[in-house]
């Protein structure tokens, strides 16, 4: 297969951590005889240094005319002073909307290997917590109307979905869940608010389309709850923009750490935008400390979703595990009795054993 990435760096760990997820990839293609063509350019606070705002259309178009998108991480106090419009952020808020991608999906799996590090009891973090959550990216209460009254003292921010967009976020959910175990958990504010009522409505109609799939439906406080007592019961979930923010960072706290969580952020085709859900890390940059298996778990994602290369993406994942079991930790993941590596030196570990598995 020949397939152009365009890779985006970003800023402080963000290239360290890329470059490591690359090494991944140049691993897969040298072992299955695949052509990758990395295009690099800037996002963020480094396109900023250099051309004066976040994104420019250039690198939009570059990653417009990809096969995928691999980001490391954007923004840190360098850019705290620079006007709202233009921050760091901004530049990946716009990458989203104008690749199109609409549906982030977050991995969140206990390594058997880093159970000691999840915070629930022992008893739970030792079962097979293995799930998926899809939290719509372009809609809700981030995208909706805004108002300020002109004393200042009180504010408005408007919740808003359509019944398509709610669609195209299912969609990829219960096909998900029948690619995997089978059930998917909606969540939503239904006892409360419209936008949830007609989130609920459009999710119950579209479950008879897929009667191999066994629907769910919880509120949201309820299902922060659920996470923590039983995470074993969910498969796939899927939610809005504003909840799913909350519960992919609390299903990430489950998992122990940030830095071995990726991302995926999709649309209708198959082009898409993988990212870890770290950020990135000032404190650390330049010192070969980042955990660089987040983004190259996005990798591995990118592999199985827009390239479709599931045994090559599989590789990937299981070569992450074998360096694990090895004894082999970030500073991050570090404990007693293990070995601590660094940023590059992890890259390589990886790479090598996709190498031996492939």
């Amino acid at each position: 297969m020949q397939a152009t990435i365009v890779t985006l760096p970003g800023d402080y760990i963000g290239p360290e951590i890329v470059a490591q997820a690359v090494k991944a990839l140049d691993a897969v293609a040298a072992r299955c005889g695949h052509s990758f063509a990395y295009d690099e350019r800037k996002l963020g606070g480094a396109s900023i240094d250099a051309f004066g705002v976040p994104l420019t259309d250039e690198t939009l178009a570059a990653c417009n005319a990809a096969d995928a998108v691999l980001m490391g991480s954007v923004g840190g106090p360098k850019w705290d002073a620079v006007e709202a419009a233009r921050r760091p952020e901004k530049g990946l808020l716009a990458l989203r909307k104008g690749m199109g991608v609409y549906a982030n999906l977050r991995p969140c799996r206990i390594h058997r290997q880093l159970a000691a590090a999840c915070p629930l009891r022992a008893d739970i973090a030792a079962q097979d917590i293995d799930i998926v959550i899809l939290r719509e990216l372009t809609g809700d209460i981030y995208f909706g109307r805004r108002s300020r009254s002109e004393d200042g003292q009180s504010a408005t921010d408007e919740m808003a979905y359509s019944a398509m967009e709610i669609e195209r976020l299912a969609r990829i959910g219960f096909e998900l869940a029948r690619a995997r175990r089978g059930k998917l958990c909606s969540v939503d504010k239904a006892n409360v608010l419209e936008c949830s009522r007609l989130w609920r409505e459009t999710v119950t109609r579209m479950a008879g389309e897929y009667p191999d799939v066994e629907l769910t439906h919880l509120y949201v406080d309820n299902a922060a709850m659920q996470l923590i007592l039983r995470p074993q019961q969910f498969d796939v979930m899927i939610t809005g923009n504003l909840f799913g923010d909350i519960l992919s960072d609390e299903s990430a706290a489950i998992a122990g750490s940030l830095g071995m969580m990726p991302s995926a952020s999709l649309g209708d085709g198959t082009r898409g935008l993988y990212e870890p859900i770290h950020g990135s890390a000032p404190d650390i940059a330049g010192q070969d400390v980042a955990n660089p298996l987040g983004t190259i778990l996005s990798a591995a994602l990118l592999l199985r979703h827009s390239l479709k290369l599931e045994r090559e993406a599989a590789a990937v994942e299981a070569a992450v595990q074998s360096v694990l079991d090895a004894g082999y930790r970030t500073a991050d993941i570090w404990s007693e009795g293990c070995t601590r590596v660094g940023c590059a030196q992890m890259g390589d570990l990886v790479a090598a054993q996709i190498e031996a598995l492939l």
